[in-house]
């Protein structure tokens, strides 16, 4: 970076400012203190909080980023290694790691001045090793250069991501008359009386169209809006939301969409569709994969979503869902460094599994049936409800009944000739979370990360003898995923061992971002 960003005085948010962090993030702030650090395109780039959330919930990351263009280039740092450079330039030499230990000092004593947080180290892997360049990063910004080595020379690697102007919508200023009254008639949350003041949407970029894409899986639906160049192979994304619905709830056993699953389902389309006619996309497609394609009442499925955004949803074949999830995984790691060729796409979803090798095209592809939801229900239901945590006995049928499919994806798909496993979907995207240590769900640092099978063994082996209580006290834990999330992992480390595979590269981009380009 030719000039680093200058440091900005610590300052009381505004309204704006707690709108952009909301925009930046996609969700309201919890504990926020002040603005630590701005970013020389105005906007908001690292703000304080507090070290407990207004619930109790420890948070003893005082200095959290949020411009997503910084973190996706610190992403990319630490997806090339630069951590473990770090880490073993800290053993072999005396002088940083005597920096490094005072910036350690420096971040503790800021974050104690707030609030004692007993019990809890510093933050980014500090005093003895480099576990997240986000956090160092963002204590640099906020104290300035000289104290914290690693944070400056992080910086120092950054390319200016500012330099494309904002990364949010101004703030429209709201009309006094249509804010929320609490018990005495004012705001008692400014925050959530601030949701939805956006100006209008503006109009796609020449050359771009704006299209609208929803997945509708076995266990959650998912919307992206964004701005598509065939052309030039980018993606901007305007809107980007999951929904856990669980539309596959006792489709293995029953064979039938049940009811509930069908209004929850219905009540996520609603929604959509008011964010699709917001954004003014063109084009939806709307696309559902392995509960619609199980079950006997689907036409009830099919009527509901065509009454409600127009479009008939495409049931699409396992295979071809696969080649949508691949080519949304992997149009960003193609070409670049740390991320070789031929790759395998695994795409662990709620009733099935998708698997898909290729390069600059898919080569073979295989859809088989152990989704995070199909195998607890199959497995690790006993009496209606989920044992908590399993029998042995339970788990190695999981183990037997997973192995079994991984032979049927490996008669059609050369599983041990990738040379980079990409996993997407919510079962892995939360192992990478997990793995982190993440203070709550954080896409941005999700996506492009990279977890070790040892990491990987490691959560699973967690997550299958936990209790519910232990697993839904998880910070970036979503609620639905609670009760599916030990299967889901499971299938991750089984894959995993049966290809070799020394690390898996998350992927927040999937087949959402496939169909999206399908449509152009």
């Amino acid at each position: 970076m030719e000039t680093p960003p200058p440091t900005t005085e610590r300052t009381e948010p505004t309204d704006a400012d707690v709108e952009a962090f909301k925009q930046q993030l996609g969700r309201p702030p919890r504990g926020l203190r002040a603005i630590a650090h701005r970013c020389p395109c105005g906007q908001p780039d690292v703000v304080e909080t507090a070290p407990r959330l207004p619930d109790g919930t420890p948070f003893p990351t005082t200095y959290y980023l949020t411009c997503p263009r910084a973190a996706s280039a610190i992403g990319t740092l630490e997806a090339n290694g630069v951590m473990k450079e770090m880490t073993e330039r800290l053993q072999s030499d005396p002088e940083l790691a005597a920096a490094y230990r005072a910036a350690h000092e420096d971040y503790i004593a800021r974050r104690d001045a707030i609030e004692v947080l007993e019990g809890f180290p510093s933050a980014g892997g500090m005093p003895d090793r480099v576990k997240c360049l986000h956090v160092l990063v963002g204590h640099s910004l906020a104290a300035g250069p000289g104290v914290n080595p690693l944070g400056d020379e992080a910086i120092e690697m950054l390319p200016e991501w500012w330099r494309k102007g904002p990364c949010v919508q101004p703030l429209v200023a709201p009309d006094p008359a249509d804010e929320l009254p609490g018990a005495e008639g004012v705001v008692s949350d400014p925050a959530e009386a601030r949701s939805g003041s956006f100006a209008d949407a503006p109009p796609a970029p020449e050359g771009f169209s704006r299209v609208a894409a929803v997945d509708c899986g076995t266990n959650s639906i998912r919307l992206l809006v964004a701005d598509v160049n065939p052309a030039t192979g980018e993606l901007l994304e305007l809107d980007r939301r999951m929904t856990i619905v669980r539309l596959g709830q006792d489709v293995d056993r029953t064979g039938r969409l049940a009811p509930e699953a069908l209004e929850r389902t219905f009540a996520a389309c609603r929604e959509y569709a008011d964010v699709i006619r917001e954004l003014g996309a063109a084009t939806v497609r709307f696309v559902a994969t392995s509960a619609s394609r199980d079950a006997s009442n689907r036409d009830e499925f099919v009527q509901g979503v065509v009454g409600i955004l127009g479009v008939e949803p495409e049931v699409i074949s396992g295979e071809r869902e696969a080649e949508f999830s691949f080519m949304g995984a992997t149009k960003e790691l193609t070409g670049h460094d740390g991320f070789a060729e031929p790759y395998l796409v695994v795409d662990i979803g709620g009733g099935s599994t998708e698997f898909v090798v290729g390069d600059d095209r898919v080569r073979a592809a295989r859809s088989v049936d152990i989704g995070c939801v199909r195998m607890t229900e199959r497995h690790l239901v006993q009496d209606g409800a989920v044992t908590d945590p399993p029998s042995e006995a339970q788990i190695a049928a999981m183990r037997a009944d997973i192995e079994a499919a991984l032979d049927l994806a490996e008669e059609s798909v050369p599983l041990r000739e990738a040379r980079t496993l990409v996993g997407l979907a919510g079962s892995v995207t939360t192992v990478s979370a997990i793995a982190q240590e993440l203070p709550a769900y954080d896409s941005v640092r999700i996506h492009h990360s990279r977890v070790s099978r040892e990491r990987v063994r490691e959560i699973t082996e967690w997550l299958l003898r936990s209790t519910h209580a232990e697993r839904a006290a998880v910070p970036s834990m979503h609620p639905g995923r609670v009760d599916v999330i030990a299967a889901g992992a499971l299938v991750l480390l089984s894959i995993m061992e049966r290809t070799g595979a020394e690390e898996v590269v998350v992927s927040e981009h999937d087949i959402l971002d496939g169909i999206a380009w399908s449509i152009t």
